[in-house]
C-alpha cells in the first residue's frame, strides 16, 4: 500500500503569484504592439487597394474587376512580390508554404521584406490571409526587443507572447489565442497548472485584441439571419455540411504539394510568382471578383443575400477559391490559409442552402467553415471558435460540436496545408 501511495502523482501545485507578476508588463506591451503592427500592416494594404482597384483602373478607363485588370493586378503583384523576394535582404523569409501560426523566430534583417510582400500580396488580390507572416514578424520584433532590453526573461517567452498577442489581435478576442496555446500546450509535458501557463500568453492577447477593437473595430458579424431554436433536422445537416466541406478542404490539401512542387521547377521568384499571377488571373475570370483577395469582407457580400445566388454559382466560388488558395499559397506569395478557407467553407454552407433550403443559412456557414478549417489547418478549437464567432449563435454550438465528429474522423491523420523544408506534408 505504501508503494502505491508513493507511485501516484503528486498534485500540481500552483507557481506562486510572484513569479507571475512580473511577467504582467512584458506581456501587456508585446500585446499592444503586435496588434499595432497587425493594424499597421493592413491599414497600408487597404489604403493601397483602394488606390490599386479605384481610382487606377478609373482613370485609365477600364472596369475595376474587369478580366483584363483583374490579370493586370494578379501579374504585377506577382511581379512587384517576386522583386521583393529576390533583391531585399532576407528574402521576405522562408517559403511560405512551410510556415503556420507557430512561426519560427526570423532574425530582424528578414522582418522589413516579409511586411512589404504581405502588403503588397494584401492588397494586390492573391487569395491569402496576413495570419502567417504578421505572426512571424510579431515573433522576430518581439524576440528581437525582449532580448535587447529584457535579457534576463526566458527566450521561450517572447514568442508565445508574440503569438498570443497577434491572434488575439487578428480575432479581435483574446479565447483564440487562449484556444491555440492551449492546444499547442497539450503536446508539451510542462510542469505548472495550465492556467499558469496561460496567464502571460492571455494577458497578451487581452491587449492585443483590445488594442485592435479600440484602434481598428473589427467584426466578424456577418449579419446573417438568426438562427434560433434548433431541430432535430438539423444534426444530419450540421453533420453533412461539415463533412462536405472538409472533403472539399481534403482535396486541396491533397494537390497542395504537387503544385508547390510545379511551381519549384521554375527556380526563380521573378518567374514563380509571375506564373502564379497568371493562374491566378485565370482563376479570378472563372470566379469573379468575389475570389479575390483574403476573403472577409466578400464572404460578408455573400452573407448579405444568402438567396441571391444558385447552388451552381456557389459551388463554382467554392471550388475557384479552393484552388486560388492553393496556387497562392504555392507559388510564393506571403500570406496566411484561414481567412480564404472561410470563405470557402461559407460558400460550401450556401450552396447547401441553396441546395436544400431548409438547411438554414447560418447553419451552412458555420458548419461549411467548420469542416473546411479542420482540413485545411488540423486545429480544432482555432475552427470551432471561427464557425461559431461568424454566426454568434450560442445555439449552435452544439451542433457544431456534433458536426465536428464526422469531419475530425476524415481529416485527422491526413496531411495539413502545410509543407516541410523537403516539400513533404505535415501531418
Amino acid at each position: 500500500m505504501a508503494q502505491d501511495t508513493a507511485r501516484q502523482p503528486r498534485p500540481t501545485s500552483p507557481a506562486p503569484a510572484r513569479a507571475l507578476l512580473p511577467l504582467i508588463l512584458p506581456a501587456v506591451l508585446v500585446g499592444v504592439v503586435t496588434s499595432l503592427v497587425f493594424v499597421g500592416v493592413s491599414a497600408a494594404a487597404e489604403r493601397l487597394q483602394h488606390v490599386l482597384w479605384g481610382p487606377l483602373p478609373d482613370a485609365l478607363g477600364i472596369g475595376r474587376y474587369s478580366v483584363a485588370w483583374m490579370f493586370v493586378m494578379l501579374v504585377a503583384t506577382g511581379l512587384a512580390v517576386g522583386l521583393v523576394v529576390w533583391l531585399v535582404p532576407g528574402h521576405a523569409g522562408p517559403d511560405p508554404a512551410t510556415l503556420g501560426l507557430d512561426a519560427p523566430v526570423l532574425p530582424p534583417v528578414v522582418l522589413p521584406g516579409l511586411v512589404l510582400a504581405t502588403a503588397l500580396m494584401l492588397a494586390g488580390g492573391p487569395s491569402l490571409g496576413p495570419e502567417n507572416p504578421i505572426i512571424a514578424v510579431n515573433v522576430g520584433l518581439t524576440m528581437w526587443l525582449g532580448s535587447r532590453f529584457l535579457p534576463r526573461a526566458p527566450g521561450t517567452l517572447w514568442p508565445v507572447l508574440a503569438e498570443a498577442g497577434t491572434i488575439g489581435a487578428l480575432f479581435g478576442t483574446p479565447v483564440a489565442a487562449a484556444l491555440v496555446i492551449s492546444e499547442a500546450l497539450a503536446g508539451r509535458p510542462l510542469p505548472g497548472r495550465l492556467w499558469d501557463k496561460l496567464f502571460a500568453p492571455l494577458t497578451a492577447a487581452a491587449f492585443g485584441a483590445m488594442t485592435t477593437t479600440l484602434v481598428a473595430e473589427p467584426t466578424f458579424d456577418l449579419g446573417l439571419p438568426p438562427f434560433g431554436r434548433p431541430g432535430w433536422a438539423d444534426v444530419p445537416a450540421a453533420m453533412v455540411v461539415a463533412s462536405a466541406a472538409a472533403l472539399l478542404g481534403l482535396c486541396a490539401v491533397h494537390v497542395f504539394p504537387y503544385v508547390h512542387r510545379a511551381f519549384k521547377r521554375l527556380r526563380h521568384p521573378m518567374l514563380m510568382l509571375p506564373a502564379g499571377g497568371v493562374v491566378l488571373g485565370a482563376l479570378a475570370a472563372a470566379g469573379g471578383h468575389l475570389t479575390l483577395f483574403k476573403g472577409l469582407s466578400e464572404v460578408a457580400e455573400l452573407a448579405r443575400d444568402p438567396d441571391g445566388r444558385t447552388a451552381g454559382q456557389y459551388a463554382v466560388l467554392a471550388v475557384v477559391k479552393a484552388a486560388a488558395l492553393v496556387v497562392a499559397a504555392s507559388c510564393g506569395f506571403r500570406g496566411g490559409r484561414i481567412f480564404p478557407a472561410v470563405f470557402v467553407g461559407a460558400a460550401v454552407g450556401l450552396c447547401a442552402h441553396a441546395l436544400v433550403p431548409a438547411v438554414q443559412p447560418s447553419l451552412g456557414v458555420a458548419t461549411g467553415v467548420l469542416g473546411m478549417l479542420l482540413a485545411i489547418t488540423r486545429q480544432g478549437w482555432v475552427s470551432l471558435f471561427t464557425a461559431a464567432v461568424l454566426v454568434a449563435s450560442p445555439a449552435i454550438l452544439a451542433l457544431l460540436c456534433v458536426a465536428s465528429l464526422p469531419a475530425w474522423l476524415l481529416v485527422t491523420g491526413r496531411p495539413q496545408m502545410q509543407l516541410r523544408a523537403d516539400g513533404t506534408p505535415v501531418r
